[in-house]
C-alpha cells in the first residue's frame, strides 16, 4: 500500500508523535504489513528533483496512490489561491496539490486536528484562511468539498488529535491495508470509531475524585479538574487514558485538563483552557450524556458522601492519606 504524506500548515507535531510510537514501533509495524511511504517530507531521503519526479509520476497516474495523508491544515489564502503556502520547487500551492492528488487516491487521511478541522493554525482570526482537508471547523467543506469521496467511496478519514496518537494513525493505515474500513466505521465528524467511541474520561486516573466531585483547585493538585480547571474529558472523544502515549502518558495523567483536542474548534474555547466557565456557580461544560438537573443532584449527593481521604487528597499535590486497609473477616 503506497502512502504519500504531505505536511501542510502545521507544526509537524503529529509526525513527532508517530516517531514516539513504542511497542510496536511505527515503521517496523507498517513495513511488516506492506505499507510503503512513497515520500514523507521529514522522514524520506528523497529531496529536490527526486521528490518532484515522485509527485509528477503520482499525478500522471504512473504510480498508484493508495493513501494520501495530509498533516497540518491547508491554507486557502490569499483570496482562495492557496499561495500563502507553496510546495517548494513545484511552483504550485499545497491547496492545488491536495485538490489534484485527492481524487487519485484510494483513500485520504487527515492526520491531526489541523488537517481534520483547521485546528490551531486556524485560530486568531485565521489570516491565512486555513481549513481542514474536508472540514472548516465543525462544518463540512474545507480544502475539498463536502461531497468529496476517495476512490474507495470513503470521505476523508479524520484522525484528529493535537497531536494525534501514533496508535490511531498506525491502526487506521493497517485497517485500510486490510480492506476492513467502511463509512460505518466513522463518526459524524469523520473520526475512526475505534477511538472516537470512547471518552477521554474512560480510564482517567482521577475518576475516583470525579465520582465524589472532589475537585482540585490548582493544577498541582490531584483531584478532579472538571469543576474548576477546565477539564472536558467527559465530553471529548478519545481512548487516551485506555492506551496512553508510550504506554504511560496522557494529559490528565500528567495533571493537565483535557481540552478536547480531538474536536473541531477546540483551539478557541472562548475562555482559558485551565478555567471552567460557570453560570451561577454551575459549570457550563457538563457531561453530554446527562441532563444538567440530574448531574447537579448527583453532584450534591456525591459531595455529601465524599470520604475524608478523598477530600483531603483532592487538594494535595500527592497522596497524603492512603486507602484504609481492612483485614479479611475471621483473620487473626
Amino acid at each position: 500500500m503506497n502512502v504519500l504524506w504531505l505536511q501542510a500548515a502545521g507544526c509537524g507535531g503529529c509526525t513527532m508523535s508517530l516517531l514516539c510510537a513504542e511497542d510496536p514501533d511505527a515503521f517496523e509495524t507498517l513495513g511488516g504489513a506492506g505499507v510503503k511511504f512513497l515520500w514523507h517530507p521529514s522522514l524520506s531521503v528523497e529531496t529536490g528533483t527526486e521528490v518532484l519526479a515522485i509527485l509528477d509520476a503520482v499525478a500522471r497516474g504512473e504510480i498508484a496512490l493508495d493513501v494520501l495523508a495530509v498533516e497540518g491544515s491547508v491554507a486557502r489564502g490569499p483570496r482562495g489561491t492557496g499561495r500563502f503556502q507553496m510546495l517548494a520547487g513545484t511552483g504550485r500551492s499545497m491547496l492545488d496539490w491536495v485538490r489534484t492528488l485527492a481524487p487519485l487516491a484510494q483513500n485520504v487521511i487527515a492526520v491531526g486536528t489541523c488537517a481534520a478541522y483547521g485546528g490551531v493554525t486556524s485560530a486568531g482570526g485565521n489570516p491565512s484562511d486555513a481549513v481542514g482537508v474536508q472540514y472548516e471547523g465543525a462544518h463540512s467543506g474545507g480544502a475539498l468539498p463536502a461531497d468529496f469521496r476517495a476512490r474507495s467511496g470513503l470521505p476523508v478519514i479524520n484522525v484528529a488529535g493535537c497531536p494525534t496518537h501514533p496508535g490511531w494513525v498506525i491502526e487506521t493505515l493497517l485497517l485500510l491495508k486490510s480492506g476492513a474500513f467502511e463509512t460505518s466505521d466513522l463518526d459524524v465528524l469523520g473520526r475512526p470509531l475505534f477511538y472516537a467511541q470512547h471518552l477521554v474520561h474512560h480510564g482517567c486516573p482521577k475518576n475516583e475524585f470525579y465520582e465524589y466531585k472532589a475537585s482540585a483547585v490548582e493544577l498541582s493538585e490531584i483531584g478532579c479538574m472538571m469543576e474548576h480547571l477546565g477539564c472536558v474529558g467527559t465530553q471529548a472523544v478519545g481512548d487516551c487514558n485506555i492506551r496512553p502515549w508510550n504506554g504511560e502518558g496522557s494529559c490528565t495523567r500528567g495533571g493537565y485538563p483535557c481540552i478536547n483536542c480531538t474536536g473541531p474548534e477546540f483551539e478557541e474555547p472562548r475562555h482559558p483552557f485551565t478555567e471552567t466557565p460557570k453560570i451561577a456557580g454551575i459549570p457550563v461544560g457538563l457531561p453530554t450524556d446527562m441532563p444538567k438537573a440530574w448531574f447537579m443532584a448527583l453532584a450534591s449527593l456525591s459531595k455529601a458522601a465524599t470520604p475524608p481521604r478523598i477530600a483531603r487528597n483532592a487538594v494535595a499535590s500527592r497522596v497524603e492519606v492512603p486507602p484504609t486497609i481492612r483485614k479479611p473477616r475471621g483473620g487473626a
